[in-house]
């Protein structure tokens, strides 16, 4: 199924998982996956590593997984560290194995690789995937502004970029605070952008997690959030606990602001995935 036309029916809600490392075996991720079925989300997707065949090789394994449990999975392709070549044999081993969506990425710069020039930005990739198949293209955005960017306004026409390229659906970066969601949201509507918006939300779950993710993400952490942090740094199942309480705040308030899907960064942790999935499930489509 194309995840686009799910959209169309409900408030879609879904799961983001990431294979192992290259050093591990892909078995270890398949208890994992079993755990999230039993969840029923729409769609899990499946982040992709930064170059390499068998990174490449442990994604599509993983894909191949979730669609073999009875769900629809879509599958990452960041092109910055890629050739044209690269990605035209991935996208014949994703078409081989009967996947039809894909999430359309950039991608973080590897320090170790050199960046490739045959997709400077993720609408150039976009663009190269719709001559190269019929598959269903997401593209990332982000609501407090892509770190490379200059300006919310310059990122908001580059994401413009991505729609008019063919991508029919965004996937948000992480967030603490709804309103800023919100603003986004609005300065999308203002630009033209017209396709459904996922929310991506991440609970929060140890003190490392949050920290790396302001490094790396550049997200900004209201003051309530930051007093949940410093009152249970030190209880790891409190902070957890305390996690999870305010993603599933975060997902409250978004859906009663007509949201029009959630998309759930699990870091491969079904019990986090459960205790938020049990509690949203009587409100997801009300």
């Amino acid at each position: 199924m194309k995840i686009r036309e799910l959209f169309d029916r409900k408030t879609v809600f879904s799961f983001e998982v990431f294979p192992p490392k290259k050093t591990s075996s892909v078995d270890v991720i398949y208890k994992t996956l079993d755990e999230l079925h039993d969840l029923k989300p729409d769609f899990i997707s499946v982040t992709f590593g930064a170059g390499g065949s068998s990174n490449n090789k442990f994604a599509c394994d993983v894909a191949s997984k979730i669609k073999n449990n009875g769900i629809t999975p879509m599958i990452h392709l960041p092109c910055i560290n890629y050739t044209k070549e690269e990605v035209s044999s991935t996208l014949s081993e994703i078409k081989n194995r009967g996947i039809e969506n894909i999430l359309a990425l950039r991608g973080d710069r590897n320090p170790d690789i050199e960046p490739r020039k045959d997709f400077p930005h993720a609408s150039d990739l976009i663009t190269y995937i719709k001559s190269h198949g019929d598959f269903d293209i997401a593209g990332a955005c982000y609501p407090e502004c892509h770190p490379d960017s200059d300006t919310i306004i310059d990122d908001i026409i580059n994401l413009k970029k991505k729609v008019d390229a063919g991508a029919t659906h965004l996937i948000s970066q992480l967030f603490f605070d709804n309103d800023a969601f919100y603003d986004f949201r609005e300065k999308t509507i203002l630009a033209g952008i017209d396709v459904p918006i996922e929310a991506g939300i991440m609970p929060v779950v140890n003190k490392n997690q949050i920290e790396r993710m302001v490094t790396t993400c550049g997200v900004s952490l209201p003051r309530k959030f930051v007093r949940i942090m410093q009152k249970y740094e030190n209880n790891p199942e409190a902070l957890r606990d305390a996690g999870i309480a305010y993603a599933i705040n975060q997902i409250v308030d978004l859906i009663a602001s007509g949201v029009d899907g959630i998309h759930l960064y699990t870091m491969n942790n079904p019990y986090v995935a459960r205790k938020i999935s049990e509690a949203v499930s009587g409100i997801i489509n009300v």
